[in-house]
């Protein structure tokens, strides 16, 4: 008995489907962001998001993420950092991204996207990583929202520990800054 060939094509089409998305996982840049926690691996997204992409990787090549800490934790909600050291001395920066929130990308939970001020286009160095599904954080037909470009591929149970620190006001931090410091000993692109 013969297939039918809508049946031969679907199939075709799923198996062309699958393996562009593992050639896309294979090419997909990733980061290992050494914390005073654990490590945790990030699987970045340059085909939806290659501005912030490319913004996130040359502040990782050029070591400003060393030495910096997680200022903000909101348990259920967000994991921040990027921007300060362990004074909370917030160290300087380049030039803005656009936001590239509208990609296709939503803030689920263990994405990463690009921390910003009011202004939607403010995003430099820092960024957050998603403890739960945000999608109040997705851009708005009345609003811009924030731009997710990558995802935590290994070590969410670290985000998770680090969410679960106990939080308060520290140095600048009025609140929501662990008590005790969460530091990004290191954070390198993987080859």
């Amino acid at each position: 008995m013969q297939a039918p060939k809508s049946l031969v094509l679907t199939a075709l089409t799923v198996l062309f489907s699958l393996t562009s998305l593992l050639a896309f996982a294979a090419d997909a840049p990733r980061v290992r962001m050494q914390t005073n926690k654990g490590a945790v691996i990030i699987e970045l997204d340059p085909n939806r998001a290659p501005l912030s992409v490319k913004n996130f990787l040359e502040y990782v090549r050029a070591g400003h993420y060393q030495g910096t800490i997680f200022h903000r934790v909101i348990a259920n909600f967000v994991v921040q950092g990027g921007g300060y050291d362990e004074k909370s001395t917030e160290k300087p920066t380049r030039t803005s991204v656009a936001n590239e929130a509208g990609n296709g990308l939503s803030n689920k939970r263990g994405t990463i996207a690009m921390a910003r001020t009011g202004d939607p286009h403010s995003a430099t160095s820092q960024f957050y990583i998603n403890l739960a599904d945000n999608i109040a954080l997705d851009p708005q037909v009345s609003r811009w929202g924030y731009a997710v470009f990558g995802r935590v591929v290994e070590g969410m149970e670290i985000i998770d520990a680090i969410s679960s620190v106990e939080t308060g006001e520290v140095g600048t931090f009025r609140s929501d800054a662990p008590l005790k410091p969460i530091v990004i000993l290191k954070m390198e692109e993987l080859k």
